[in-house]
């Protein structure tokens, strides 16, 4: 008979759930199991040589083995031959054993010989006394991320290269501030740049100096960057500082997360297409000037024709009354031609670069005076009311007086001209911060606003009836840009191209202060006033002994700003003028004098540089002589006798 069995208690210790060894096996057999349905990892054990002591679920689907397979083989089973031969196994074991853990991306072995991209981590195991047990292995298959890299890697570096190769367009890469990041050879090409010599600076240093000044750059990017592109075409600089028409694309980055990451900029050559345009435009609008030079130098010369037709006809027989009206036809009649030849020459000497123009301080309001009583009459005939509103009756500008009284003359006869019979023309004059404003406006039929960003063009004119009753080359209004542009400013065309609503020009002009008159002197000082001007103070001490010896009077300036308050309060008859001066220098000092004095007093350059080319440059800043240092003093009596009159 069998013996009964033991009865279990509680104080049994094999059987006691809740005591600290049973509960240790519990947890660790439930390590075990979890470690083993892992089948996204291989987890195993190596002993302190790299024998395999484990082997689970997620190993054997990895790696191919079975367990019993692999257990108690060395793990270098797993590495490819050219990690073999530099027995990188027991560098990864040396290094976990030193460091704790070993980390690696790299290619391994399946038991059929295939290759997989795997991660692994290798750890250090050691006992309670710090002596090394073994290692853990967790190794992970990343083949299909990796060959997603490898696919991305080589689209990217296939479009790199297609990029790179493209030499047609400047393609290249911006920071979020504008620094340039890559470069292609289309860019070096277009740009003349070395990628080495441009990346890393800021792609402002493609633009002209007077674009970059204004900020457009980064109005560019921040267009791009609010509505993702940005269009454009206009002038850019290459290395040498020669200039392109550029066509410009610029095209915002972002990321996934939708972060901001830079800019793609294309950039392609459009110089040579842009001059053919223009020459075929330029061409088209010279043969239409040609058809209309023809046409309006044939209008005078019929009258002429006539008239000398009938003299010669009536011969010694042609009465006084009749004489007198040919005489006036024929007169007439050359008053339009040399109108038509004053013009032509005009655009010449302007476009040739050749026009001078004084700068002289000028009132807009008596400009505007004049030009509406010269055109007054034209007015006069076709029953216009021509009225000036002068609500900035004080301002002036830097400028040639003539030349101001022709543009203004200019846009009211095309008023005049345009404008049916009965209309209104109306000129103004304002203030506009630091500019002064004219406008001239009609009540005629407009310009159409197709026509309108060609008003200024060469030869260019709106559309007119094939009678032409209007007749004109023109040449008007691109004479009047062309001066407005001498003069420091512009001028803009408006119009609906409404019949009745007519076209406004308004010309914007940069004021200077109105210029002090020629002081009066009471008799207390009848002595002619020499203005020395030096910043070495022994030199102008000297300076002023030597002419007050000859009998004038004298005042001091030692800078370039204080010299030009002296010339304004002092009003002095001749400046002895030293050209290099801090502040800033007698050049521009003289240059500020013409434009801003009404009456300014003679100039002479006393200065070190006595070579030809400083004279040059002396006379053409406006000085009537230039004397080399040291001063002859005889040379200097007779210069102040012959300028301003014997002491």
């Amino acid at each position: 008979m069998a013996a009964a069995s033991k009865p279990v208690t509680n104080n049994d210790p094999v059987h006691d759930l809740s005591g600290p060894l049973n509960l240790g096996l519990i947890v660790d057999a439930d390590y075990r199991l979890m470690i083993e349905s892992i089948t996204d990892y291989a987890i195993f054990f190596l002993d302190p040589s790299g024998i395999v002591t484990s082997w689970n679920a997620g190993a054997r689907q990895l790696k191919g083995y079975e367990a019993n397979e692999v257990v108690g083989r060395h793990f270098s089973i797993f590495y490819p031959p050219e990690l073999l031969e530099k027995n990188w196994p027991q560098h990864e074991l040396d290094i976990a054993a030193s460091t704790g853990q070993y980390k690696e991306e790299g290619w391994r072995l399946r038991k059929d010989g295939t290759r997989i991209w795997t991660s692994i981590v290798i750890t250090r195991l050691s006992s309670p006394d710090g002596t090394l047990r073994g290692f853990s292995k967790i190794t992970r298959d990343l083949s299909e991320r990796r060959r997603h890299d490898d696919l991305l890697r080589a689209s990217e570096e296939g479009f790199r290269l297609m990029v790179d190769g493209v030499k047609d367009y400047a393609i290249f890469m911006l920071d979020p501030s504008g620094y340039v990041v890559s470069w292609n050879k289309g860019a070096k090409a277009n740009k003349g740049y070395e990628a080495h010599e441009i990346i890393g600076k800021h792609f402002s240093v493609f633009y002209p100096p007077e674009v970059s000044a204004t900020g457009f750059p980064d109005t560019e990017l921040k267009v791009a960057r609010d509505v993702g592109r940005f269009e454009d075409e206009g002038w850019r600089v290459r290395k040498d500082g020669s200039r392109f028409w550029a066509s410009v694309i610029i095209t915002a980055l972002f990321d996934e997360t939708g972060r901001h990451r830079g800019f793609a900029k294309v950039t392609r050559d459009l110089t040579e297409r842009r001059r053919i345009s223009t020459l075929e435009d330029e061409g088209r609008r010279i043969t239409t000037f040609l058809a209309m030079l023809g046409h309006e130098l044939r209008n005078p010369l019929t009258p002429i024709s006539n008239a000398v037709a009938i003299m010669e006809r009536l011969g010694e027989g042609v009465d006084g009354k009749t004489l007198a009206r040919m005489n006036n036809i024929i007169a007439r009649q050359l008053r339009q031609i040399t109108r038509l030849v004053d013009d032509l020459l005009d655009v010449g000497r302007i476009t040739s670069g050749k026009i001078h123009l004084e700068s002289k301080p000028v009132k807009l309001a008596d400009v505007i005076d004049e030009a509406v009583e010269m055109v007054k009459p034209s007015a006069d005939a076709k029953h216009h009311a021509l009225v000036f509103h002068r609500w900035a009756a004080d301002a002036w500008i830097a400028g040639d007086r003539a030349r101001m009284i022709q543009v203004v003359c200019n846009l009211l006869s095309n008023a005049i001209k345009f404008t049916p019979d009965g209309g209104r023309i109306e000129v103004r004059l304002q203030e506009s911060g630091a500019n002064a404003e004219i406008s001239v406006n009609d009540n005629g039929p407009g310009i159409a606003p197709a026509s309108l960003p060609q008003v200024f063009m060469l030869f260019a004119q709106g559309e007119q009836e094939i009678s032409r009753p209007q007749g004109g080359l023109g040449l008007g209004l691109t004479l009047v840009e062309q001066l407005v542009t001498l003069h420091g400013g512009d001028i803009s065309a408006f119009s609906k191209g409404l019949p009745g609503e007519g076209a406004e020009f308004i010309i914007r002009l940069p004021r200077v202060a109105a210029p002090l008159e020629k002081k009066k002197h009471d008799g207390t000082e009848t002595r002619k006033v020499v203005l020395v001007v030096d910043d070495n103070r022994d030199a102008a001490e000297t300076m002023c002994l030597l002419v007050e010896s000859l009998g004038y009077a004298t005042r001091t300036a030692f800078d370039g700003p204080s010299a030009l308050d002296a010339i304004k309060v002092e009003q002095p008859d001749i400046v002895l003028l030293d050209i290099g001066l801090p502040g800033f220098s007698g050049v521009e000092v003289a240059r500020r004098v013409h434009r801003e004095v009404a009456n300014p007093p003679t100039l002479v350059a006393v200065t070190g540089f006595g070579q030809a080319s400083d004279r040059e440059a002396s006379l053409a800043a406006g000085f009537y002589a230039h004397m080399t240092k040291p001063i002859d003093a005889q040379q200097l009596e007779d210069l102040l006798e012959r300028m301003i009159g014997k002491a």
